[in-house]
């Protein structure tokens, strides 16, 4: 079977486990990357989109659901993170079997959580706004935007579990081929149905969210489509999906949920991040969003080069390869710097410019320029915390991360209301708290995986 870059499934475990690891990189997170970009481009998309709508309320809607939307990415990094872990460890071991057995009972926890988050998270929408103490057009927006989100919660859940099987195979282009059919489509439908163009009524904020459900539908499809052509390298057995392994889900579990637990806690910070932004009225927090949307250039190419840290880590520990798992790791970081370095000079040399592009309010662009001028300074930082994660959650040694992000991120609440208003910086200090609290944890994150006791660790 031929999937990333025509090689076959034993092709491409021979590259990742004896091949030049800086071919390997480019050959992992090009296609990882290119995908974390399309959903930049439609993040950046929907923004643009709604900043036209005009005034801040609409912008501060999507800004306020999105930290919502960001605790549901986390829960599903339990099944995405455990799943990366124990299949590449199998497929670096040439355990074809055992991977496909554990492909399959990874599919069958998607299912569950999807249900679940679904259910909750439709339920428990006003109880988001409430806590975050949105002004009352913001509330009304939000929570009819945070239903329809969560109304395709199942099929996005599925969407990240199945592509993270290919990649943990070494096949980071199917991944990326789909997602380039479901952002494209988002992207068409954005201004159709916020705007109301043709036969559609305008929707504004709702029409944003139906565009993103119809996308995760499409998605869905298209992977059903995959699967049944044979791409994916292993097979997933239907009835292993019916039939819950308890040990096995528990190992999947396990390793993902300190990485689970912290993005959690990341995301729940942000709801207070956000609560101490409204103080500052709904331009801080609309400029809190768009300060977010410009960072995620960082942070998608960031994490795209994660995912093939990972998955090589994975591969090569299976292996019998620490040393050369360590390598990758320490690789995947100097060409993610490099990126996120030249980042870093484009905030800090053009921001008023980056900012225009998402909105033409005089209120909110000089809380944006500050935000990008501010943060810019810890992008290198930023890619040191979400490459070494990546490699931890490669070896499934996933509690380093998960102590240096909950212990960080929690103090950003008491230090970010501490600078904006005992010492009087108002919303700067906010951005100079993540800004701070991300270079730390870059740098302990960085030492921690040098101590080498990752290596170690069983799945």
């Amino acid at each position: 079977m031929r999937a990333d870059s025509g090689l076959r499934a034993d092709e491409r475990q021979e590259l990742i486990t004896r091949g030049s690891i800086h071919k390997t990189f480019f050959v992992l997170a090009g296609p990882a990357t290119a995908t974390m970009s399309m959903e930049f481009i439609l993040h950046l998309t929907d923004m643009i989109w709604v900043g036209r709508i005009g005034g801040p309320v609409p912008v501060a809607i999507v800004t306020s659901s999105m930290f919502s939307l960001w605790i549901v990415w986390s829960l599903i990094s339990v099944l995405t993170v455990g799943t990366v872990a124990i299949v590449s460890r199998y497929f670096g071991a040439k355990s074809y079997d055992y991977a496909s057995y554990a492909s399959s009972q990874a599919v069958g926890l998607g299912l569950i959580t999807g249900v679940l988050v679904t259910i909750i998270g439709i339920l428990a929408a006003p109880l988001a706004f409430m806590i975050m103490s949105t002004s009352p057009d913001v509330t009304a927006g939000g929570i009819i935007y945070l239903r329809i989100q969560f109304s395709a919660a199942l099929l996005f859940i599925m969407v990240q579990v199945i592509g993270s099987i290919f990649r943990a195979t070494g096949d980071t282009k199917t991944p990326m081929l789909v997602s380039f059919v479901a952002v494209g489509i988002n992207i068409i439908l954005d201004p159709i149905l916020i705007f109301g163009w043709g036969p559609f009524p305008r929707m504004e904020t709702t029409g944003a969210a139906l565009a993103s459900v119809i996308a995760i539908t499409i998605a869905g499809l298209v992977y059903v489509i995959v699967l049944k052509t044979g791409r994916l390298s292993i097979d997933l057995n239907i009835s292993s999906i019916k039939k819950p392994d308890i040990r096995l889900g528990w190992r999947i579990t396990k390793i993902g949920m300190p990485l689970s637990i912290a993005g959690v806690l990341f995301s729940l910070v942000y709801f207070f991040i956000n609560r101490i932004a409204t103080e500052f009225g709904d331009v801080a927090v609309a400029a809190l969003g768009i300060g977010n949307r410009c960072e995620s250039i960082s942070y998608l190419i960031c994490f795209g080069a994660s995912q093939a840290t990972a998955t090589m880590v994975g591969q090569n520990l299976g292996a019998g390869k620490p040393e050369r798992a360590e390598k990758s790791g320490w690789l995947s970081l100097f060409y993610t710097g490099i990126f996120t370095g030249i980042i870093m000079i484009l905030f800090l040399t053009i921001p008023e410019t980056i900012t225009r592009i998402f909105i033409d309010d005089p209120r909110v662009e000089p809380l944006v320029k500050n935000y990008l001028m501010i943060i810019g300074v810890s992008q290198i930082f930023m890619a040191s915390e979400i490459v070494m994660e990546g490699a931890f959650s490669g070896a499934g040694d996933t509690l380093p991360p998960m102590l240096v992000g909950i212990s960080w991120s929690l103090l950003r609440i008491p230090l970010a209301y501490i600078l904006s208003f005992p010492m009087g910086l108002g919303v700067d200090g906010i951005w100079w708290v993540i800004s701070g609290t991300s270079i730390i944890k870059g740098i302990i994150i960085a030492v921690w995986f040098r101590r080498g006791k990752w290596k170690l660790k069983n799945v």
